[in-house]
């Protein structure tokens, strides 16, 4: 039975890929990070995740970071998120270094512990807008830190990317055949009351529940 640090961030990929992990038989520990985002909401649907799986749950606080990253829609105040589809680049949304941040702070906490992985749920067209998200990311990554953690954590401690080939909505059908409840996922990047709808994390949720043919539960501030 495989000790898993999976960082979770309340999102639809990284929630079922903690019910992935414990349907599979892992031993989870779900790990939140707040890095100064402006949805950081979204930790709640970690929390009820966690709950729901009764597997434990930390949200580490490196909100400082963020005042270290400007220029983005996430940890900048001053920049607006930006609707899909408009004039503004979807660039305005990426976080410098965002993965390598989060994941250098999870395998810290899973070499501390002598786990058996990091858990990241990365999904195939993240790499698009994001290259801390690839395939080619993860294995330089995971031979960074064989170096970095030689002789301190498990010889074959790495980073695991379970969905790294599927696409969203393939993620969303296993999703279901996991018994998700979707309406215990956040996605908005704009973090209000409710989900806006338009934003792209928003579009990107919207089509994917219509690709894989399931009923989308949630409930958007904008059609």
């Amino acid at each position: 039975m495989d000790r898993t640090v999976a960082v979770v961030s309340g999102g639809m990929d990284s929630v079922v890929l903690a019910h992935h992990l414990h349907a599979e038989g892992h031993r989870l520990s779900l790990l939140s990070i707040d890095y100064g985002q402006r949805h950081r909401k979204e930790h709640e649907f970690a929390r009820r995740t966690a709950r729901r799986l009764n597997t434990p749950h930390e949200v580490t606080d490196l909100r400082s970071i963020g005042t270290l990253l400007p220029g983005n829609a996430l940890t900048d105040s001053e920049v607006g998120v930006p609707d899909h589809g408009g004039e503004v680049s979807g660039v305005v949304n990426v976080v410098p270094n965002r993965n390598v941040i989060l994941l250098s702070v999870a395998f810290a906490k899973a070499a501390a512990e002598r786990a058996d992985n990091v858990a990241i749920g990365t999904v195939a067209g993240d790499a698009d807008t994001g290259p801390d998200c690839s395939a080619e990311f993860l294995a330089a990554f995971n031979a960074m830190e064989r170096v970095a953690c030689a002789g301190f954590a498990p010889e074959n401690l790495a980073v695991i990317a379970p969905f790294i080939r599927m696409p969203k909505h393939e993620v969303i059908l296993l999703g279901e055949a996991l018994g998700v409840p979707w309406q215990e996922t956040w996605s908005c990047f704009r973090g209000g009351d409710e989900q806006c709808g338009v934003c792209a994390t928003c579009y990107d949720r919207r089509t994917s529940f219509e690709k894989a043919n399931v009923q989308d539960p949630t409930v958007y501030a904008r059609d």
